[in-house]
C-alpha cells in the first residue's frame, strides 16, 4: 500500500469515527448545559467557592466570573512554578524564571499551551500534574461555557440572562471532560503511553555520554491535552514522543479526540436553539474547510520537488517515520485549525506552502472546527458577519436565528474579528523592527520571518504550536507572547458575551419571504467565502512576505 493511500484511508476512518460520535455526544452536551439538576459533588464545589448555581447572570456578571476565575488561575500557576524548587516531586528542578513562569501561566490559563521550555528538563510532577494538567481541564471548560452563553443569547428572548458561569464551568469539567478523559487515558495506556510518577533514570550510554528520561502521569495529561484542545506536551517532542504517542493507532485516536468535541458542539448548538438544521449548516462549513485544508496539506507534502523528496516519497524531513506524511499532515491540520498546538512533526520542516497552510489555519480564527467552545463562538460571530454582508447586498436588515443584526451587534462582531489580527501583526512588526528579537531567528529571509509571524499567530489565536526554529525563551518573546495570549483569549470573550447579552434582550422577529435561509447550502457557501475573504484581506501581505515567498522560491 502506498503512503498516499494509507493517508487517505486514515482520513476516511477518522471521518467515520467523528460521524458516529457526533449525534450522541452533541445531544449529551445539550442535556448537560440545559439540565436544572445539580449532582452532590457539584453542590460541594458550589458551597466551597460560595457560588449559587441557580442564579442567572447577565453578561457583565458572567464576564466577571470568567475573568476572576482565570486571573486566579494565572496567579496560582505562576506561584506554583516559582516555588517548584521547594516542592515535593520536583525531580531536582529549580524554580522557573519569572518571565518564563508568567509566559507559561498565561499560556495554560488561556488554553494556548505555548511552551518555551522542555517539559522533561524543567517541570516536576507537582507542576505538571497539579498545575498544568488542571488548567488543561478548566481552561477548556471556560471556552465551552462562553460558547454555551452565546448559544443561549440566540435561544432566549426579552431577557439579558445567559445562565450561570460557575454551573457551566463545573458541569463542563465533571460531566463532559473528566469522563471522556478517563476512558481516553485508559486507551492511551493500552497503546503504550506512560503513566507513573517515576524519577529521572539513565536508559543508556552512548559515545561516552548518557541518556536520561523521567516518567510521569503522561497518559492522563496527554488525553486532556488533545481532548481540551490544549496542546502542551509532557515532553519537548510533544506528540512525536513515543511516551505520549506510541503507535499509529494512538496518533489517529489523538486526532479524533482533538476534533470530536468541537464538531459535536454544532449539534449541541442546533439542539439548544431548536433547529438541528442550523447546527448542520455550521457543521458543513467547518467540515468543508477542514477537509479542504487537509487535502491541500497532503498534496503539498506528498508532491515531489527534487531528488531527495523523490527518494523519500515526499517531504519526510521533520516527520516521524512511524506516522509518515499522511498521518503527519492530518495531525498538523487538525491542530492548526483548532486551538490545540500539539505536534507530531516539526512544523518548521514542512514545505513553504505547507507552513503557509498551517499559518492560514490559525489565522482563520481556528474555527474549522476550532477549539473546544472557542471554535463554535468564533464561527457564530463569522455567521453574523456573513448575514450582514448578505443584507448589504439586498438592502435588507440582516437577521440570524430570528434576531436582528443591528449596529450594536455588528460592532461587537467587528471588534471580535479585529482584535487578533491587530495583536499578530502589531507584535510581529515590532519584533522585526527592533534590533534584538531577530537574533532569536534560526533562519534568515522569508522562513525566518515566518518563524516570528507563526509565533505571534499561534499565541494570539491561542494555538500554542511553533515553527520551533525560533528561540522564544527570551524576555522579549516570553513577555510579548504572554501578553498576546491573554489579550487574544479574553478580549474576544468580552465581545462574545456582550453580543450574547444584546441578542438575548431582543424580541424574535418572524421569518418572511425575504429572510435569508441560514440552514441552506447557499448560506454555507457564503459563510465559507466570507471566512476566506476576511482572512485573506487581513493577512495576505504578511503571508506574501513569509510562506508564499518561500514556497514560490522553492
Amino acid at each position: 500500500m502506498s503512503s498516499q493511500t494509507a493517508g487517505v484511508l486514515q482520513l476516511l476512518a477518522l471521518i467515520a469515527a467523528l460521524a458516529l460520535a457526533y449525534r450522541p455526544l452533541g445531544d449529551y452536551m445539550a442535556r448537560v448545559y440545559s439540565s436544572e439538576k445539580h449532582h452532590e459533588p457539584e453542590k460541594w464545589i458550589y458551597k466551597a467557592i460560595g457560588a449559587n448555581p441557580t442564579a442567572e447572570m447577565r453578561w457583565p456578571a458572567y464576564l466577571r466570573g470568567v475573568l476572576a476565575f482565570s486571573a486566579v488561575g494565572v496567579l496560582f500557576l505562576y506561584a506554583l512554578q516559582r516555588a517548584q524548587g521547594v516542592l515535593p516531586g520536583s525531580l531536582g528542578f529549580q524554580a522557573i524564571d519569572p518571565d518564563q513562569a508568567f509566559n507559561t501561566a498565561a499560556s495554560f490559563v488561556a488554553n494556548t499551551n505555548w511552551q518555551s521550555y522542555s517539559g522533561e528538563q524543567a517541570m516536576g510532577h507537582v507542576v505538571q500534574t497539579g498545575g498544568l494538567a488542571v488548567q488543561n481541564f478548566v481552561s477548556a471548560a471556560v471556552g465551552m461555557a462562553v460558547a454555551v452563553a452565546l448559544v443561549r443569547g440566540f435561544a432566549r428572548s426579552r431577557t439579558g440572562e445567559l445562565g450561570n458561569f460557575w454551573a457551566d464551568l463545573v458541569r463542563g469539567v465533571f460531566r463532559i471532560l473528566l469522563p471522556l478523559s478517563v476512558v481516553g487515558a485508559i486507551i492511551l495506556v493500552a497503546c503504550g503511553a506512560v503513566q507513573n510518577f517515576s524519577g529521572i533514570h539513565e536508559v543508556g550510554r552512548f559515545m561516552g555520554g548518557s541518556q536520561e528520561w523521567n516518567g510521569g502521569a503522561v497518559a492522563s495529561q496527554e488525553v486532556i491535552k488533545v481532548l481540551g484542545t490544549n496542546g502542551g506536551g509532557y515532553f519537548n517532542a510533544n506528540s512525536a514522543h513515543p511516551f505520549e504517542n506510541p503507535t499509529p493507532f494512538s496518533n489517529l485516536f489523538e486526532v479524533f479526540l482533538i476534533l470530536v468535541i468541537p464538531f459535536s458542539l454544532t449539534r449541541t448548538f442546533g439542539r439548544m436553539v431548536g433547529s438541528l438544521r442550523q447546527g448542520y449548516a455550521i457543521l458543513a462549513t467547518m467540515a468543508t474547510i477542514w477537509i479542504g485544508f487537509t487535502a491541500l496539506m497532503m498534496w503539498t507534502e506528498f508532491a515531489h520537488h527534487g531528488p531527495a523528496f523523490e527518494v523519500a516519497g515526499g517531504a519526510m524531513e521533520g516527520k516521524e517515520t512511524r506516522f509518515g506524511i499522511g498521518a503527519s499532515a492530518i495531525f498538523s491540520v487538525a491542530t492548526t485549525l483548532t486551538s490545540t498546538g500539539a505536534v507530531n512533526s516539526f512544523h518548521s520542516s514542512y514545505t513553504g506552502l505547507g507552513g503557509g497552510i498551517q499559518l492560514l489555519g490559525m489565522q482563520l480564527g481556528e474555527i474549522a472546527p476550532g477549539g473546544v467552545g472557542s471554535g463554535l463562538y468564533g464561527m457564530l460571530v463569522m455567521a453574523i458577519i456573513a448575514v450582514f454582508i448578505a443584507g448589504l447586498m439586498v438592502g435588507r436588515t440582516p437577521e440570524y436565528l430570528g434576531k436582528k443584526i443591528g449596529t450594536r451587534e455588528i460592532k461587537f462582531a467587528a471588534c471580535y474579528i479585529l482584535v487578533t489580527p491587530a495583536l499578530v501583526l502589531g507584535f510581529t512588526a515590532a519584533a522585526m523592527a527592533l534590533p534584538t528579537p531577530p537574533d532569536s531567528m534560526l533562519n534568515s529571509g522569508a522562513h525566518g520571518f515566518s518563524e516570528v509571524l507563526y509565533a505571534y499567530t499561534s499565541g494570539a489565536n491561542n494555538n500554542g504550536s511553533a515553527f520551533a526554529g525560533l528561540n522564544a525563551d527570551t524576555q522579549w518573546f516570553n513577555s510579548t507572547i504572554g501578553i498576546a495570549m491573554l489579550l487574544g483569549r479574553f478580549l474576544p470573550v468580552v465581545f462574545v458575551l456582550a453580543l450574547a447579552g444584546s441578542l438575548a434582550e431582543q424580541k424574535p422577529v418572524p421569518a418572511t419571504a425575504g429572510t435569508l435561509r441560514t440552514d441552506k447550502p447557499l448560506y454555507t457557501g457564503l459563510l465559507v467565502g466570507t471566512i476566506l475573504i476576511v482572512t485573506g484581506l487581513t493577512y495576505f501581505p504578511a503571508l506574501a512576505l513569509g510562506p508564499l515567498a518561500e514556497g514560490l522560491a522553492s
